[in-house]
């Protein structure tokens, strides 16, 4: 009986069941609407074979993920130390967090016509605007997680004759590393947003350019081949990121939960 349990509870904390369910209410819905509009699940898996036929799909993929790699990282590297600057030294909060706060409320997508203005149609723009969108979870997340940390640990470090640099090394850094990892994660949700609708105005590949010439067709399972395919990617990528933070990060209270 025990047994039974516990792998009645390893499915359903899998999520196969969800993913089960998810299918057969599409199933159901397409029944009753034409291809044209709301293709079915074995129709968009037929469209998938199409597109990887043509030789294009694997390429598609492989540009995609590597533009948000590019700007996924670098919206890390300004993000972090923004963060906890921010987070840590009342100065830098008063002078920079009034423009955080602004900015992270104005989308991604608001700046593209203007970042191809600037940058031009090639790959830079596209980087940017990733970057830009990778910026804002990851800067606010370092920021709450700073702001999470005991003043007890502050007034430990001072008795023992830590220095305000050692300080911030040895409490503030460490303190801060589970929402840091919190606001990567989100952040890499951010960067795969900020990819497509780049992709679609200003791009001849990648999986939004995928998305949106397929309407030129009338492909809607094409489409769903896009949405679906970048639903697997963040996906697997989230699950990927939260078994590395729990295996280099558990010390910092980093789990997969």
């Amino acid at each position: 009986m025990n047994t039974l349990k516990k792998v009645t509870d390893k499915i359903i904390k899998s999520g196969i069941i969800s993913w089960l369910l998810l299918i057969c209410l599409w199933s159901i819905a397409a029944r009753f609407y034409s291809k044209e509009f709301l293709p079915s699940p074995i129709e968009t898996i037929n469209g998938m074979k199409e597109i990887i036929q043509t030789g294009v799909y694997w390429e598609d993929i492989r540009i995609s993920m590597i533009r948000v790699a590019i700007g996924w990282a670098r919206g890390i590297l300004i993000a972090v130390p923004l963060g906890l600057f921010i987070g840590k030294f009342r100065l830098v909060k008063f002078l920079l967090e009034p423009l955080l706060n602004f900015f992270r409320f104005v989308p991604a997508i608001g700046f593209l016509t203007l970042f191809l203005m600037w940058f031009g149609v090639g790959e830079e723009s596209k980087l940017i605007l990733i970057t830009y969108a990778t910026i804002f979870p990851v800067a606010v997340n370092t920021i709450a997680g700073v702001s999470g940390i005991d003043p007890v640990k502050y007034q430990a470090a001072a008795s023992l004759g830590a220095s305000q640099l050692q300080a911030f090394l040895t409490v503030t850094v460490p303190g801060t590393v589970p929402g840091i990892f919190t606001g990567i994660r989100l952040g890499l949700s951010g960067a795969i947003i900020s990819i497509v609708a780049a992709e679609m105005l200003a791009a001849n590949s990648g999986i939004g350019y995928l998305i949106y010439t397929s309407r030129l067709y009338y492909r809607t399972d094409w489409i769903f081949v896009g949405i679906v395919t970048l639903g697997v990617i963040g996906f697997v990528l989230d699950k990927l990121l939260r078994k590395a933070g729990t295996v280099l990060f558990r010390h910092y209270s980093v789990t997969d939960e």
